[in-house]
């Protein structure tokens, strides 16, 4: 009898430890989560903040009112004037509706700047004529040529735009206008390679020259979304087969500013043909590039983009701008070449790229620059578009 309490005695004690050690568990779990939950709304929380604050130090220093119904993107470095570039308009439309997308503003600012863009388009097409400037005097002057990426930028704010506010038929209606225009102003034909602006014809001497930055995969499969049509993917295709030539080209995997193309292959584009000492670098055009790849699933944007990203994790610190065999060009850093880097590790975590991830987050550690337009507003779109 006494046996048999004992081993009651023993199989509740057992019990009582069994269910202790379930509810422990429970407890250690529902504390996990919760310190999970609130570290997730911390860092949500944070990045908010963040994006939050440079966007109104951004928007403080570079967005101006024309007047009641305009704004541009000063991209003067000096305080008694202002100029404006369509590529300029292109990403402070992008930002922008980015910013409403994140609740930071309402369509306000964004409208003003399409309204820029509509008062600045080139007689007879919808290509924004790509720079204009206003002197100490107030005079203004507007050059009539277009620059492609520009006019790619704000083909992708407008479609952007038409998601976000699909009452405002506006957007949509000149999305079309403005695709169809792109289509037969700034493409090369024969290559179904963007050219760099309606100025390179097909009868002059820079009809073959590619920008590598005016390779931006996802805006043209937006394209292709928005109108159907397959030119779009045509042009992605072949854009892109021409940047990963250029990448295979070295082991650095790097691309430079410019090229020359054919319908099958690249060269570089040596400065003795282009006025551009950096043509054929890594410079203040191709930094674009891996920002550009980060957020396309296309695999030959994804190999082109890990090659590069391969190149820059190897170096403890970024400089501003490299040749092609990997040397750099300058002993400086320089937003302009990390804040693209930083977008796109942001959206390559856990893949070996953490460690450059996290030395590029030193442009949060710096106040944005109130005269480097290019800078900060490069800064501004990667802060918008990264996973922070």
């Amino acid at each position: 009898m006494a046996v048999n309490g004992l081993k009651l005695s023993v199989l509740w004690i057992r019990r009582t430890i069994v269910k202790f050690t379930w509810r422990l568990w429970g407890l250690v779990l529902i504390v996990v989560t919760v310190y999970i939950g609130i570290i997730g709304y911390i860092r949500l929380d944070s990045s908010q903040r963040l994006r939050k604050e440079f966007y109104k130090t951004w928007k403080n220093d570079y967005v101006v009112a024309v007047n009641q119904k305009q704004s541009l993107i000063n991209t003067s470095d000096t305080g008694h004037k202002v100029s404006a570039l369509s590529e300029a308009q292109g990403y402070g439309m992008l930002i922008s509706v980015q910013a409403s997308k994140l609740s930071l503003e309402g369509p306000h600012t964004f409208n003003k700047l399409y309204q820029y863009y509509m008062h600045h388009r080139i007689k007879g097409t919808q290509l924004m004529a790509w720079r204009q400037s206003r002197n100490k005097y107030g005079k203004w002057s507007s050059e009539q040529t277009s620059a492609t990426d520009g006019d790619l930028m704000i083909a992708q704010s407008l479609f952007l735009a038409s998601k976000k506010w699909p009452q405002k038929t506006d957007y949509a209606n000149q999305l079309r206008l403005l695709l169809n225009d792109i289509l037969k102003y700034e493409t090369n034909q024969h290559t179904q390679v963007l050219t760099v602006g309606n100025w390179a014809t097909p009868t002059s001497n820079s009809a073959n020259l590619m920008r590598s930055s005016d390779v931006m995969p996802t805006a043209f499969e937006q394209f292709y979304k928005f109108s159907h049509n397959r030119q779009w993917l045509v042009i992605k295709t072949a854009m892109l087969n021409r940047l990963f030539q250029l990448s295979e080209k070295h082991k650095s995997g790097l691309v430079p500013d410019f090229a020359w193309v054919t319908q099958h292959s690249t060269s570089p584009a040596k400065s003795t043909r282009i006025p551009d000492k950096y043509a054929n670098d890594y410079y203040y055009n191709a930094c674009r590039v891996p920002m550009l790849l980060a957020q396309s699933h296309d695999p030959l944007a994804q190999k082109t983009l890990t090659s590069m990203l391969h190149f820059f994790a190897k170096h403890s610190t970024v400089t501003a701008g490299y040749t092609m065999s990997g040397k750099p060009l300058n002993d400086y850093q320089s937003a302009s070449f990390s804040a693209p880097l930083l977008m796109a590790t942001s959206w390559h975590r856990n893949q070996g790229y953490d460690s450059l991830f996290f030395h590029e987050q030193w442009i949060f550690a710096k106040a944005m620059t109130k005269h480097d337009y290019y800078n900060a507003t490069l800064t501004m779109y990667a802060i918008m578009f990264s996973h922070i």
